[in-house]
């Protein structure tokens, strides 16, 4: 994990758009993440790639002892040997138009002290000066790194060929962890989707985990967070440790792509303010907790913190959103992710499906129940996964063969966990409502709750399968895709370099659907996820539901009144954004209370001084 070149990363997207993304753009200096989720589907792209790079392959097959993890590593190893190989041949390269050198300068921000120095290069007629000055280009590139990640929600138990649970360290997040630790990357590992203890300290048993004597990590850990809180209690279970956090990455909990882990009303601009005005307190925390740990165990302790990134992502979508992020947040890098779903040469996308999010709407991208974790999982209309699931429905097959088993956790009729987007999980479910003797209506809701979900950790892998023609003649492949809403205003099926240039500000990507600032965005959907929580609650709601309710509201309306004293300082912004999102934000408050006023129920009037403001 070394200093970034650029001042954004790719995040991990699914378990296949993002899998060889660090192949594609680590040459070019741009970090990315690869999911650890789905190692059969590991398996098929390291053989994909041997075969791309005549690299001898032998299969790792699911019947050998420690197959998982053994796949996670030699994928991992062969895509670094690709990276380097391709990264060396880059920084040999002539400084010739067109030629990888150039283009890895070229994609730089243009105020990146880098690409300064190469504009002198290229300006420079001296040639022997000329010469001494791509050398010293040369020696300050390096290439992006190939992190990975796992969420750590998911971490089955594993069983031998008796049925007999096999030791904690075979379970999925343990066997994804061990097979990353043993790899030869020097990189990041991050951890989403909240604290998993047993996780946690596994990795404790890998040295590259640990701060050598001179400080140097080779294997950093990376805290994907939804507030401050969660910082907290995360950075101090690893420092209690010896581990350090080596970034803070604060995602949107649900103006994001994928699973949504929504805070509670905690909005992104109030999160980062606290991040801004706590980092230091934060890192001497962890710093003192962290000395002690290594001391009682031995190691080398530190005089000085190690360095630590704050970064977030989540519905970033201008040059303007990018710089004040990275400006008056003190940001270390922000996260696109989604957008590069419209980028073939990054991420893999299959046609039909790449069609359908070109022409996507605000409307074909939805938060919906499909999957199986019970968490709100960011979808697309008719993607071709939900429209397989429909017509086994309509055909009186509901649910999956679950060929995968990664998303398990329900044992209400079995001893084993089984998933709920299985065949015989909605079989054994419709049979049971079967009994109940319900009204039509009701039945049917019941009975269109269960089929609704998704086989989402085979048909999320299913597109690099696609896109790189690894299906055998006659098999069918159905996508689940999981875009943000912030898809809704790019629409055009666009390069690389056309994406990084948005980024940086050099041309514009966007559709002329009005879109509003990632702020405003993000507070509607948190305002929409409020009320429909609310109606959910209203009947016979119990008092933790209530007070859970009352915070979510207060901590919407502190983030309202934050972000009135924000928008009017960002100076790069017209008057008329500025006027304009202080109407949206208006407009959001009177109707939050109106809502609150048809449920007084559930919220009493308030009384102290600062509820008085919200009224």
């Amino acid at each position: 994990m070394s200093k970034n070149i650029h001042s954004f990363h790719i995040p991990v997207m699914g378990t296949a758009f993002s899998i060889d993304t660090p192949i594609k753009v680590a040459k070019y200096g741009i970090s990315s993440v690869i999911s650890l989720v789905d190692d059969a589907l590991i398996e098929d792209m390291r053989k994909l790639y041997t075969e791309k790079t005549g690299e001898p392959y032998i299969p790792i097959t699911k019947y050998e002892n420690d197959f998982r993890a053994r796949r996670i590593t030699a994928y991992l190893d062969l895509v670094d040997h690709i990276v380097c190989k391709d990264f060396a041949a880059l920084k040999s390269s002539p400084f010739d138009p067109g030629s990888e050198i150039t283009k890895y300068f070229e994609l730089l921000e243009d105020a990146s002290p880098l690409r300064i120095r190469y504009q002198e290069m290229l300006a420079e007629n001296n040639p022997q000066r000329k010469k001494t000055i791509q050398d010293e280009l040369r020696a300050s590139i390096h290439a992006g790194d190939i992190n990975v990640n796992i969420m750590t929600k998911l971490d089955r138990n594993v069983f031998d060929k008796k049925n007999q649970p096999l030791p904690d360290e075979f379970s999925d997040a343990l066997s994804a962890l061990r097979g990353y630790a043993q790899s030869s990357l020097t990189s990041a590992i991050v951890f989403s989707a909240g604290i998993n203890r047993r996780l946690y300290s596994y990795a404790e048993k890998f040295k590259d985990f640990y701060a050598d004597a001179t400080g140097f990590i080779k294997k950093k850990i990376i805290l994907k967070v939804t507030d401050y809180r969660s910082s907290i209690i995360q950075g101090k279970f690893f420092a209690k440790k010896g581990l350090w956090i080596s970034e803070f990455r604060i995602e949107s909990g649900l103006n994001c792509g994928g699973h949504v882990f929504p805070s509670d009303g905690f909005l992104m601009g109030p999160i980062m303010e606290e991040f801004k005005q706590k980092k230091n307190e934060l890192i001497e925390n962890l710093h003192q907790i962290y000395n002690e740990a290594l001391k009682a165990r031995q190691r080398p302790t530190f005089a000085k913190p190690h360095d630590v990134r704050i970064t977030a992502q989540g519905g970033i979508g201008t040059v303007k959103e990018q710089r004040f992020l990275l400006e008056f947040y003190g940001l270390d890098g922000t996260g696109w992710a989604t957008p590069f779903l419209l980028v073939p040469e990054v991420t893999n996308v299959d046609d039909a499906t790449l069609k359908k999010l070109a022409a996507a709407t605000e409307n074909d991208l939805y938060m919906s129940d499909v999957s199986p974790l019970g968490v709100r999982f960011n979808n697309l209309r008719g993607n071709s996964s939900d429209v397989e699931k429909e017509r086994r429905v309509q055909a009186g097959r509901p649910g999956s063969a679950c060929p995968k088993s990664h998303l398990v956790s329900n044992t209400e009729f079995t001893a084993q966990p089984i998933c709920t987007a299985s065949r015989q999980y909605q079989k054994l479910k419709i049979d049971q409502l079967k009994t109940l003797n319900l009204p039509p209506n009701i039945f049917k809701d019941r009975f269109d709750q269960i089929v609704k979900k998704a086989c989402l950790c085979n048909d999320l892998g299913e597109p690099a399968l696609i896109k790189n023609n690894m299906v055998k003649e006659g098999v069918k492949k159905f996508t689940a895709i999981c875009p943000g809403p912030n898809l809704a205003y790019f629409s055009k099926i666009s390069t690389f370099k056309e994406m990084v240039d948005h980024i940086y500000g050099r041309i514009n990507l966007l559709n002329s659907t009005y879109r509003p600032h990632m702020f405003i965005k993000e507070l509607k959907m948190y305002a929409e996820y409020f009320m429909d929580d609310v109606k959910k609650a209203s009947f016979e709601p119990t008092e933790k539901q209530k007070a859970s309710l009352q915070e979510f509201r207060k901590n919407m309306l502190e983030g309202i009144e934050y972000y009135r004293g924000l928008y009017p300082i960002m100076v790069e912004e017209t008057e008329e954004f500025r006027q304009k999102a202080l109407q949206e934000l208006q407009e959001f408050k009177e109707n939050l209370n109106q809502f609150v006023a048809q449920h007084a129920d559930l919220f009493p009037q308030p009384t102290s001084s600062l509820a008085a403001v919200f009224i």
